[in-house]
């Protein structure tokens, strides 16, 4: 079974008649005998689309009840059993009432296709998920109702209902889409007309992004290479030069003349990488461009050309601004330039633009990695070898008593020329070229001491050594040259590769300036920031000790941006290692913005989190701590009254609840006092042997008889305490657990030991609490569960954590066997520092008493 087709109204605002469309489609698909039938449409008491709805058969809705009031949906098992070829469902953003077949409409119109009826369905702009912000920012009404993007990008047909905001605001004064009591109300709010205009924009845009993939993928389908101007690309060809700002500015200018132009600068590297850019002049570019509203794109190629040319046909484009080229005169000779090349081979599809500008003519520099650096020592020896071997090889070879001939005489001082190339590359190779050439002439050649050659044999000789010669030099020095290109390009990509790894992680500036150094081996790296783009320079960050007091003063200068600078001081770097150096660059910028930013955000979150216990303090005081203090109150107020007369048992209870609320408050104020303490940091644990046998009765002291049963071995060590903090924390443990339990299943309070480590635990047979509050519980002023508001603000397992945790001890949450929470605190045997033995881990259970 073939899946059914959908069709979708898009409507540019509400009102703009998508049903009323939907509807007329209806109409002249039954005209043509087609089984079309009304699944849901909404009509909104709109008299023309009431009208519409005669003539069409309609399938009852499902009524379901909520909350005491009845709601109609979309009846799908009605609609599947009549099995019609076309369904009309409108509202496809619609969320369906609880107890639904599905909780969107568009889940409901899914399983419809998925059996083969075609749906026909609408839904506004301003529900696409996509756009609901964008459509909150310019209306100021959030959206509840959205379908995702890809439902109706995924329809077989989507056509735009629009209206201009004048007729729409016409058609609203006139009753056709409101009742007239909510009329001024909607033209005065949502239906302003820049409102309208720009939900118009957008759907117009969003339609245009469809039909523009539409096109791609069928021109990818039908091989179609040629390009169709049905819009202006417009391609901007980057260099990495200065230039390229002046012709993404030409290119904006030019893609505003045209509605839904399109800029996209492209920048073309090398697959051998032997020239680049500068990566922080493309960095600019690509900001100038992404801010004028285009996108960056960055491919790899031999032929630079053809795949300017490639990437322009395979974005569809236009047109093509490329600068004049930056190369002198006297450099046309080795070719033509890039933008000549890509003018005569565009062909009539592409318009291409040559842009002038302040760089043209003055050429491009030396080219990154020029020539092979085989270092000093390896020079000298390779113009030794090209001068004195030659000569040196002529005396030799003269002293002989015996004739070698011109032959091996030629082969010999080849030998010398491949010598000098492998040492000191081109040039030295040339000149013992040019010298053996001279000196094979002069003393090996007929007639002998001169310049003349006697035989055409002995010329061609010559001929073939020099011409030898200089092909084995050019070979050889080219080798050379990639060989310490390869490796140069491998230690860049080792050093980009890391400074890529560490986007996201902790390095600091310092760090980066370090490696710096290290890579480059200069001496001092400094980080240099002003306040604004005017202002002087302040060193933020410096490593190798002391530097110049200015960047400019420095060796090597890298700027990053208009605020902050990189400077090296100690060595010249060549032209070659400013790209690596600007990455780094730019890198240890970002790692000092990424230092800022944490420390921030840490600033940030204690300042949250003081505001919230600053807020749920203000609760607690004015909640949880004026109900004790207003029960104290009205009990004195009734004992001072002298219009009744209290009998002792009375005034006993007025009493009793005095002391109790007393008592509430007492315990209240001494949690937020020892709340106050952990968070300054002033709880001091005085640490003394003591016997846990002493210290749990006292805890147990404040729990009602019955409700906490005790069970510590006289045979426990002592253990190095603070028996004031300790007491205070299971005393909250206990009333925690006393409070959850019931009234018939007293707290256990158990103590036995591990190696190492005394372990108290408070086990209770309450509800207990899931595994994912049990860190949560610790928090202060977090109460789980549905205790009364009366029963505290939620401070006593997080002061009891605080305080053993200040005992070098900790305190954590299990579940009792059985149902219930047990509370496992534990204590070292010795203080802390000594003899530090490991926690016991989860798979180290200690014995239960």
């Amino acid at each position: 079974m073939s899946r059914g087709r959908l069709r979708i109204y898009l409507g540019a605002a509400p009102g703009v008649g998508k049903t009323y469309a939907m509807l007329a489609e209806a109409h002249r698909r039954t005209a043509r005998g087609t089984d079309c039938v009304v699944a849901l449409v909404e009509h909104h008491d709109r008299p023309r689309t009431r009208e519409l709805l005669r003539g069409l058969e309609e399938i009852p809705r499902a009524r379901l009840v909520h909350r005491g009031t009845v709601f109609e949906e979309l009846d799908v098992a009605a609609v599947l059993a009549r099995r019609p070829a076309v369904a009309l469902v409108d509202e496809l953003a619609h969320s369906n009432v609880p107890g639904s077949r599905h909780a969107k409409r568009w889940q409901d119109v899914e399983e419809l296709l998925a059996a083969g009826i075609d749906v026909v369905s609408t839904v506004n702009i301003q529900h696409l998920e996509s756009l609901g912000d964008v459509v909150a920012g310019i209306t100021g009404v959030r959206q509840r109702e959205t379908v995702p993007d890809e439902v109706v990008r995924r329809a077989d047909q989507v056509e735009l209902v629009d209206m201009a905001p004048e007729s729409l605001r016409r058609r609203l004064a006139h009753g056709n889409v409101y009742a007239p009591e909510k009329v001024d109300a909607a033209l005065a709010h949502y239906f302003r007309p820049g409102n309208l205009t720009a939900l118009r924009e957008l759907a117009l845009l969003w339609v245009a992004d469809r039909v523009d993939e539409y096109l791609r993928r069928y021109r990818g389908e039908h091989d179609i290479h040629a390009t169709w101007q049905a819009r202006e690309r417009i391609v901007v060809g980057l260099t990495g030069g200065p230039e390229g700002r002046t012709l993404i500015r030409r290119a904006a200018r030019l893609a505003e003349k045209g509605a839904g132009g399109e800029v996209l600068a492209v920048y073309v590297a090398r697959d051998d990488g032997l020239s680049a850019g500068s990566p922080e002049e493309l960095a600019a570019q690509r900001d100038l461009v992404e801010g004028l509203g285009g996108t960056y794109h960055h491919v790899r190629g031999d032929d630079i050309p053809a795949a300017l040319l490639e990437f322009a046909r395979g974005a569809n484009a236009t047109q093509i601004v490329l600068g004049v080229s930056r190369r002198r005169p006297w450099q046309y000779v080795l070719g033509p330039g890039i933008s000549t090349q890509v003018a005569r081979e565009a062909g009539p599809d592409l318009d291409v633009h040559l842009v002038t500008h302040d760089r043209m003519g003055k050429g491009r520099g030396l080219p990154a990695a020029r020539g092979a650096r085989l270092g000093r020592p390896r020079t000298v020896g390779g113009w030794l070898v090209a001068v004195l071997g030659p000569v040196l090889l002529t005396a030799v070879l003269q002293g002989l008593t015996f004739e070698v001939g011109l032959a091996n005489d030629v082969l010999l001082f080849l030998t010398l020329v491949v010598a000098a190339a492998l040492l000191g590359g081109r040039w030295p190779a040339l000149a013992s070229a040019a010298t053996g050439s001279l000196l094979l002439n002069w003393f090996f050649t007929e007639p002998a001491h001169t310049l003349d050659v006697a035989g055409s044999h002995h010329l061609l000789a010559l001929v073939v050594f020099f011409g030898v010669a200089v092909s084995v030099a050019s070979v050889v020095d080219l080798a050379a040259r990639r060989a310490q290109q390869a490796a140069r390009l491998r230690a860049e990509s080792e050093i980009l590769a890391f400074l890529a790894g560490g986007v996201r992680d902790e390095t600091g500036p310092r760090e980066l300036l370090t490696r710096i150094s290290r890579t480059f081996a200069t001496g001092s790296v400094a980080l240099w920031e002003r306040d604004d783009a005017h202002g002087g320079f302040t060193r933020v960050a410096e490593v190798g000790g002391p530097g110049p007091d200015r960047p400019e003063d420095a060796d090597v200068d890298v700027p990053v941006g208009d605020r902050r600078a990189l400077t090296l001081h100690g060595r010249v770097l060549p032209a070659e290692d400013r790209r690596v150096l600007a990455a780094f660059a730019a890198r240890a910028a970002g790692a000092l913005d990424h230092q800022r930013l944490r420390a921030d955000a840490r600033a940030a979150r204690s300042l949250a989190e003081g505001n919230r216990i600053r807020t749920a303090l203000l609760a607690a005081v004015s909640h949880d701590l004026r109900t004790p203090l207003a029960a104290v109150k009205a009990a004195v107020s009734s004992l001072r009254s002298a219009d009744v007369t209290w009998s002792p048992a009375d005034q006993a209870e007025l009493l009793a609840a005095i002391e109790d609320g007393a008592d509430r408050l007492d315990h209240l104020v001494g949690n937020l006092l020892d709340l106050s303490r952990l968070r300054t940091d002033t709880v001091t644990p005085v640490l003394r042997p003591t016997d846990l046998d002493e210290v749990v009765p006292m805890a147990l002291r404040g729990v009602p008889a019955g409700r906490a049963v005790p069970r510590v071995p006289e045979s426990l060590p002592l253990v190095p305490l603070d028996a004031g903090l300790l007491e205070r924390a299971l005393a909250n443990l206990v009333e925690n657990a006393v409070t959850h339990s019931p009234p018939d299943r007293p707290v256990l309070v158990t103590a036995s030991t591990v190696p190492g480590w005394v372990e108290l635990r408070v086990v209770d047979r309450g509800p207990g609490v899931p595994d994912a509050a049990k860190e949560r519980i610790f928090a202060p002023f977090q109460r789980l569960g549905d205790a009364p508001r009366g029963d505290g603000v939620g401070l006593g397992l997080a002061v009891a954590r605080g305080f053993v945790t200040a005992m070098g001890g900790t305190l954590d949450a299990e579940d009792t066997p059985g149902g219930g929470l047990t509370m496992v605190l534990r204590l070292r045997t010795t203080p802390p520092g000594r003899d530090d033995p490991a926690e016991p881990g989860p798979g180290q259970q200690p014995p239960q008493l």
